[in-house]
Formats: C-alpha cells, sequence, structure tokens
C-alpha cells in the first residue's frame, strides 16, 4: 500500500485564478493571489486504487522567507504517511 504523490504546481508564492466572467458569457476573468504559502499535492495509491488531492503547506528556510524544496518534499512524505493512514482505516476511500 504504497503512496505516491505529485506536485500539482510549482510554488512561486502565487496562484492563477480563471473563472467565468459573469457580465461577459464566454469570456474568463484571471485573478492572480499573491502570499501564497501551500500547494495542491495529489497522491496516489495503487491498491485499491485511490487517489486524493489536497493542499499542503510549504516549507521556508530558517529566514521565513527563501522557500525550501527539500524541506515541502519532506513534508509531503510526512503527510503521504497521514494519507495511508486515513486510507488504512477508512476516512478516504
Amino acid at each position: 500500500m504504497a503512496i505516491t504523490f505529485t506536485k500539482n504546481e510549482t510554488f512561486n508564492g502565487t496562484r492563477v485564478h480563471t473563472l467565468p466572467d459573469p457580465d461577459n458569457e464566454g469570456e474568463t476573468i484571471t485573478e492572480t493571489i499573491t502570499g501564497v504559502r501551500d500547494i495542491e499535492v495529489t497522491f496516489t495509491q495503487d491498491d485499491p486504487e485511490i487517489i486524493h488531492t489536497r493542499m499542503v503547506n510549504v516549507c521556508f528556510e530558517a529566514d521565513g522567507t527563501t522557500y525550501d524544496s527539500d524541506a515541502t518534499d519532506a513534508r509531503i512524505a510526512e503527510v503521504a504517511a497521514g494519507v495511508a493512514h486515513k486510507i488504512a482505516v477508512g476516512v478516504i476511500s
């Protein structure tokens, strides 16, 4: 029951949302959000096949402003262990 993960976005502190334009049918509005401190991650288990997507907080170096990719990967691995446990007890299915 191994869990793998995929980062669905690259962290840069911003996130772009595209929404339908309520005033112009068929058009969209793009909004950039700043100060983002998490990324979307998809966790996958093969047997039984379960796919679970959630947001995971990123990690920063001691200065509090420099993104730490290695620490973030370790954090995601910790979350993956929790996801595996929740699958095992039936909370995530």
